[in-house]
């Protein structure tokens, strides 16, 4: 049905008085939920009014309390008195704002409960009233029509009666005899007659009926109907009203809010986010005075100059500081220059965002740009600290990396007993506590490898990098370590004495200026014959305070009989040997032995650092630096008497040390080289090419180059020479 057709109950409904009686109600009912759904609402509004002026006020005070610390800082040069920084005046200007807003909400509140809430809770009852008239008048008709159809009935009954009598005097009168028969013929006919009546009587009462009964259905129910219909759609009407005028007092509301905002907008953009940095720094201005330069102090016991030493042993660790600084220079100048322009990427895109012109999260492009800048500083500090490397020891010593031999160092974890080639003390430790050189195979501490002189012979082979070994590990044990403490000590010359010592006996340490080697504490006399020769100190004196010194050897009651004498006639014996270390095979040519195995050797180590040897029924290869070769029958020289009744020193791991036992065991065995390892790359160069910078090698055709980084994309390819890597064209080499 369109809406534009007025509605009729009562002509289309007929009799739907319940469905249309209980539609109705439930109208109204919901008129009453709409009036509790105002004053919860007009609750929530006191509600979020009163916390709003709480919170203004709240801040208010605490406002107060910071005027000063936010304007200023907390201890301004300048006294501002009783001023407010901009920041502060449009913080108060957005509080009272708030406050504004929540009494407008509070007016609300109050507006739903007494011109929308009271009024339709007052239409409800009006309405309930209404209909339950309707209701009662409906059920008066009922009773009425349900009174015609019992008076109906009622007459139904009498006919019924009047014809039962009829029938019964029929047949009394048919059983009657002749003298009474005429009598009963007289009341049959009188019956008849009075069944004639109730039958008119009844058919009256069914037209009766039957025109009230249109009357109820045609008439009467639709005129309840349309009075029910009507209710309703007052009802409708009054809660438009309402909802309209509850419609008005928040558009209302909202519009005072806005106005208070739109004031608020005004306000915002004047506060020029400058006007509080000029304020404090009008109020703070002091003079700030920058730390002065630091400077070299000298050591209370030693005193000294600020001049760089520059003798030839200082030289040449100055020398491998220089050729590690100036080969970081570049690198680190390209990467700081990369680390940079990825910062300023950042930071505009920071700007951007600030801007309203990129929707990414600022907050991570912050963490980003701190990330970035983190990796810069550490680079520039890197490339800071070369420079000045650089430029401090050329200004001092000149260019000493010029004609320099590096060595090409690499980080080495030894797991088998190794040799420093330059103080030959053992190189322990499981996690790369030394270097050796991939082109000499020179091997060193960490702490040594500055100390090491630039004098690489280059790439060689395996048996001349083992002839070097053997060369390096004598000239490194032609100085063994001297107990000063020993009588041998003190009979050799005064060569300790400190040079630019202080000598003022105002310092507490003037009285160890005047210490020499002769204050050494007397050796007790030793009760072994064999070592009365040993020379005595020359004068006796108070004993010095306790060092710890280096132990070379056991006491002298220690000692144990002299080894018999080797006979230089003895014939060679089959090759063979001990296992100094148990070996595990970790592939199909290699055997597992045990330590302490006696074992064969098939064929001796030819210069890669392993041998195959026989360890009972099997047969393979082993580290070299893992088997101790039995010694060649030949007289071995002795020192002294008194060093050949000596044995090794159970106190040092150090082959420099053992005098006595350093012809017959042999020093600084070789690394055993990892299995599987990553073998060198080799490049050569195609063409010749001159170098443009220090960076770039010079280049003749054919030369050979160890290759580190090939060509990443930029045309250039880093390789090593001599320990150092520099770049040269990616297309002028090739790999060999």
């Amino acid at each position: 049905m369109a809406a534009d057709i007025a509605p009729q109950f009562g002509a289309e409904l007929k009799d739907s008085f319940k469905p249309v009686n209980n539609w109705v109600s439930n109208g109204i009912s919901w008129v009453e939920e709409i009036n509790q759904f105002y004053r919860e609402r007009s609750a929530i509004e006191k509600e979020y009014a009163a916390k709003l002026t709480a919170l203004c006020k709240k801040y208010y005070d605490r406002k107060s309390k910071k005027i000063s610390p936010l304007s200023v800082g907390d201890n301004p040069t300048l006294t501002p008195g009783s001023l407010e920084s901009a920041s502060l005046t449009t913080w108060t200007t957005q509080l009272n704002a708030v406050e504004s807003h929540a009494a407008e909400r509070d007016k609300f509140g109050s507006d739903l409960v007494v011109q929308v809430a009271d009024p339709l809770k007052h239409a409800a009852a009006q309405y309930e009233e209404i209909r339950k008239c309707h209701v009662d008048y409906h059920s008066k008709l009922e009773k009425e029509r349900e009174a015609a159809y019992g008076d109906l009935k009622k007459a139904k009954g009498k006919y019924d009666g009047a014809c039962q009598e009829v029938e019964s005097r029929r047949k009394k009168m048919e059983s009657s005899f002749d003298h009474g028969k005429s009598k009963a013929q007289t009341a049959y006919q009188q019956q008849i007659l009075e069944m004639n009546n109730y039958k008119n009587l009844y058919l009256i009462s069914i037209n009766v009926t039957n025109k009230l009964k249109e009357k109820f259905y045609h008439e009467y129910v639709p005129e309840i109907l349309d009075g029910l219909q009507s209710l309703n759609e007052t009802r409708v009407a009054k809660m438009n009203t309402m909802w309209t005028l509850a419609a008005q007092l928040e558009k209302s509301c909202l519009a005072n809010s806005t106005e208070h905002m739109a004031h608020l907008l005004v306000e915002i953009p004047r506060n020029n986010p400058r006007l509080d940095s000029l304020m404090f720094l009008q109020h703070n201005v002091t003079q700030s005075q920058e730390p002065a330069n630091l400077g070299f102090e000298p050591s209370p016991v030693w005193h000294d100059d600020a001049s760089i030493v520059t003798d030839e042993a200082a030289k040449v660790f100055l020398r491998n500081v220089l050729g590690k600084s100036k080969g970081q220079v570049r690198e680190l100048r390209v990467e700081a220059d990369k680390k940079k322009r990825e910062v300023e990427g950042s930071k505009k895109v920071r700007e951007a965002i600030q801007s309203g012109k990129d929707n990414r999260n600022e907050l991570d492009v912050v963490r980003s740009i701190f990330y970035l800048q983190e990796a810069l500083h550490e680079v520039d500090r890197k490339w800071v600290t070369a420079e000045v490397e650089t430029a401090t020891i050329m200004a001092v010593a000149g260019d000493l990396s010029f004609g320099a031999q590096n060595h090409n160092f690499r980080s080495q974890t030894f797991k088998i007993p190794t040799n420093c080639d330059l103080c030959g003390e053992r190189i322990w430790g499981l996690s790369a506590k030394g270097f050796d050189c991939r082109d000499c195979g020179y091997t060193c501490h960490s702490k040594c490898q500055m100390k090491v002189p630039a004098e690489c012979p280059g790439e060689q082979s395996k048996e001349d990098k083992k002839k070097l070994k053997t060369t390096r590990q004598e000239q490194a044990g032609a100085m063994p370590a001297i107990d000063i403490d020993s009588p041998v000590a003190s009979s050799r010359p005064t060569s300790l004495t400190r040079q630019n010592t202080m000598n003022s006996l105002s310092s507490g340490y003037a009285a160890s200026t005047t210490r020499s080697t002769s204050n050494v504490a007397t050796q007790p006399t030793p009760e072994n014959p064999e070592e009365e020769a040993a020379p005595t100190p020359v004068a006796e004196t108070k004993p010095a305070a306790a060092k710890r010194h280096r132990v070379l050897a056991p006491p002298p009651t220690a000692y144990m009989a002299a080894p018999p004498p080797i006979e230089s006639s003895s014939k060679p014996k089959e090759p063979h040997g001990k296992m100094l270390y148990a070996y595990q095979a970790t592939g199909a040519d290699e055997v597992t032995v045990e330590d302490g195995d006696d074992v064969m050797i098939v064929q001796p180590d030819d210069g890669s650092g392993w041998m195959r040897v026989r360890a009972g029924g099997s047969e393979g290869l082993v580290p070299s630096a893992y088997v101790e070769a039995a010694p060649s029958p030949s007289p071995v020289p002795s020192a002294s008497p008194a060093m050949t009744d000596r044995p090794g020193s159970v106190y040092s791991n150090s082959s420099a040390s053992l005098a006595g036992s350093a012809a017959q065991k042999r020093v600084g065995p070789a690394v055993a080289p990892r299995r599987g390892a990553k073998k060198l790359q080799y490049v050569e160069a195609l063409y010749e090419y001159e170098a443009r910078s220090d960076m770039e090698w010079n280049m003749a055709e054919g030369d050979r180059f160890v290759l580190i980084n090939k060509d990443s994309g930029d045309g250039w390819a880093d390789v090593e020479r001599g320990g150092v890597t520099k770049s040269v064209p990616a297309n002028y080499i090739q790999e060999v």
